[in-house]
């Protein structure tokens, strides 16, 4: 009995919602002149939107990393630490993996070609200044005092500038890092790293990319080999002063000898300054022959703590260029004005159905 009465229930529902389609389907054929002009109004303005979208252009750089860490090293290292120096490795892994790329993004790498010179209409300009004058900040900044006399030097050193610098400094780095700078590995089996840099200028692009690996190269490979370098240095020293004594060793040896010729054999107290010098001599040459083999094995680890940074594929005009087009502009702003007048005219509906 229950089931029969609910099949006449189901299908009276099932009419209504069909009624219902067919209602709603009427009304909206009957405003298809409303959606269609809304239609063409969203979409000339894509069109408009296209045309003021600036397009954007990406440099790429690639490169490969190899740090050479022989395996036989543990015979130099221990021959040097016979002489109480330590000639091991420098730079760790303090820079492999996410850290190196995580290195490209720091804003003291990134600040810091910010400040490198570039040739650009004309003129030797900073990348600040090129990045400024791509955003037209200095529309604005020429009618305030504050801001009028900025400039951006090329080469200024960061502990120079001012509150305002230091400003502007952070929106540029902020608008960098997270809109234009793409760094990461394309396969983590290999050791090539890929960055890629996005502006609306193609110059700016290129040359912040450029900039921007080799101010990063540069840092990597004097921290990786900071350590075996000062090892070098001090070696170099020691040497260079051992030597000095040596030869005031061997000139005094020479004195001392000039002052001993033709000497009574029976005076020996007079040969004493001799003996010593002679010593002196000895001990010197014993001690530079040891620099200098330790000297060498040092620049044997400076070669090979020194990393290989070889570029790949560097950025050549003409760029990567995205554009917003015409068409996608048409299509999708022709979808979005049809789309959005027809929630409104059902909203519009539904609510004066409820009033």
């Amino acid at each position: 009995m229950s089931t029969s009465e609910q099949n006449p229930k189901d299908e009276i529902s099932l009419k209504e919602l069909i009624e219902k389609g067919k209602e709603w389907f009427y009304f909206l054929l009957s405003k298809w002149k409303t959606i269609v002009i809304a239609g063409v109004i969203g979409g000339l303005l894509g069109i408009g939107y296209s045309l003021i979208q600036k397009p954007v252009y990406t440099a790429s750089l690639s490169f490969a990393l190899e740090d050479d860490k022989s395996a036989g090293s543990g015979g130099v290292l221990s021959l040097a630490s016979q002489f109480g120096i330590s000639l091991g490795s420098s730079g760790g892994s303090i820079f492999e993996g996410s850290n190196l790329l995580e290195l490209f993004k720091s804003r003291t790498m990134v600040e810091q070609t910010l400040m490198k010179p570039v040739f650009y209409k004309g003129d030797t300009i900073s990348l600040a200044e090129m990045y400024i004058q791509n955003k037209k900040w200095r529309n604005y900044w020429d009618k305030k005092p504050k801001f009028a006399k900025i400039q951006f030097i090329p080469g200024t050193k960061r502990k120079y500038f001012t509150r305002v610098q230091d400003s502007i400094f952070g929106k540029i780095y902020e608008d960098l890092s997270k809109n234009s700078l793409s760094v990461g590995q394309k396969d983590k089996k290999v050791s090539i790293i890929t960055m890629e840099v996005s502006s609306t200028n193609e110059l700016f692009s290129k040359y912040f990319c450029e900039n921007l690996a080799r101010e990063v190269g540069l840092f990597y490979i004097t921290t990786k080999s900071k350590k075996a370098r000062t090892n070098m240095e001090i070696l170099a020293r020691q040497t260079d002063s051992i030597r000095q004594e040596l030869n005031g060793a061997i000139e005094g040896l020479a004195t001392a000898n000039d002052n001993t010729f033709n000497l009574n054999p029976a005076l020996n107290v007079r040969k004493v300054p001799s003996a010593r010098k002679q010593v002196d001599v000895q001990a010197n040459t014993a001690i530079l022959t040891e620099l200098v083999k330790q000297t060498e094995l040092a620049k044997v680890t400076v070669r090979r703590e020194t990393p290989l940074i070889q570029v790949l594929d560097r950025p050549i005009l003409p760029l990567k260029v995205e554009r917003f087009g015409k068409t996608k502009g048409l299509i999708l702003g022709g979808f979005l004005g049809g789309f959005l007048t027809l929630l409104a005219l059902i909203g519009i509906r539904k609510y004066k159905s409820l009033k």
